[in-house]
């Protein structure tokens, strides 16, 4: 058997997947839920970035825009999307799909995972991005800060993560529990108390909470900085404050207006986050998904239609 054939094979054999994918694709997109909360989440983007475009530097700034989306409040329109696809009322239109149509129930379920997870991660990326262009790209009042295109990528890619991580826990107990309320629940009476309890340790790789704080130091990071290349960087951050100061009184001196000065958030200026690394915040949230969609998949599969 040449590859055109094992090629054309597989692609039959994906055409339920695909089929299934563009459907939940098509209704979660035309649906009033993630409509609202597209435009919700670029409304609160938007006066987050009016608020403090001339008190925050860039870093700030940036994570003060991420922070709804990994602790308040879009965590409760992941959680929704995540539970629906297996409990509630479709379970029963699910079970006359499966049985009368040649879909397996993993690829049903591998289907529309990835639906929820494309549409949650698109509308994170079509309103973030933009926002954080406009940040780095802008002449602000404030000084500019030392945010590098890695950091961006990197900090882009672990609040996706999380994302991934919660719509595949809503999966998870919406598919053992099958009542999207008690699902829903469940998981906010649960998640939330063990994100703060982990935050109290500072573990990015494991609290929400602890990550929004660790993402100002993260997207400060160059691809490979020593040692020598941070105090370096620290120095200059210290030499702009310095310079900032003598213009400011040179200014007021001669009666001019003071250049407004950027504020540190105590929140999002953390010193404790100084050893931040993206390999564990990986493994932190990338495990506990894949397990979290196995267990979906092996749960699913046991249980009577």
């Amino acid at each position: 058997m040449d590859s055109g054939d094992k090629i054309s094979k597989l692609g039959t054999r994906m055409m339920p997947y695909l089929a299934i994918l563009r459907h939940d694709l098509g209704t979660l997109w035309s649906s009033r839920l993630v409509r609202l909360w597209l435009a919700a989440t670029a409304l609160l983007t938007f006066f987050l970035v009016a608020a403090n475009w001339t008190q925050f530097q860039d870093a700030p700034l940036i994570a003060s825009v991420l922070f709804p989306y990994l602790v308040f409040p879009w965590f409760f329109v992941v959680v929704v999307l995540g539970v629906s696809p297996v409990s509630g009322s479709r379970s029963e239109a699910l079970a006359d799909g499966i049985l009368s149509r040649p879909v397996s129930r993993w690829e049903y379920l591998l289907a529309t995972w990835s639906a929820r997870v494309a549409v949650v991660l698109g509308a994170y990326l079509v309103v973030v991005v933009p926002a954080i262009v406009v940040v780095t790209l802008a002449d602000r009042p404030v000084r500019d800060d030392s945010v590098s295109v890695y950091g961006i990528i990197s900090v882009l890619f672990a609040v996706g993560l999380v994302l991934t991580f919660l719509v595949s826990l809503g999966f998870l107990v919406g598919t053992l529990l099958r009542k999207p309320l008690l699902a829903v629940v469940v998981l906010i009476f649960v998640w939330y108390p063990i994100g703060l309890i982990l935050s109290i340790f500072s573990l990015e790789q494991f609290s929400p909470v602890s990550l929004s704080r660790a993402v100002s130091t993260q997207l400060r990071q160059s691809w490979r900085q020593s040692t020598e290349e941070a105090e370096a960087a620290g120095n200059m951050q210290d030499m702009q404050q310095f310079s900032e100061q003598v213009g400011n009184l040179f200014s007021r001196l001669s009666g001019g207006p003071a250049r407004p000065k950027a504020s540190k958030p105590k929140f999002f200026e953390n010193k404790e986050f100084e050893d931040f690394s993206l390999f564990r915040v990986t493994l932190g949230y990338g495990l506990p998904t894949i397990a979290a969609v196995i267990l979906a998949m092996l749960s699913f599969y046991w249980r009577d239609l």
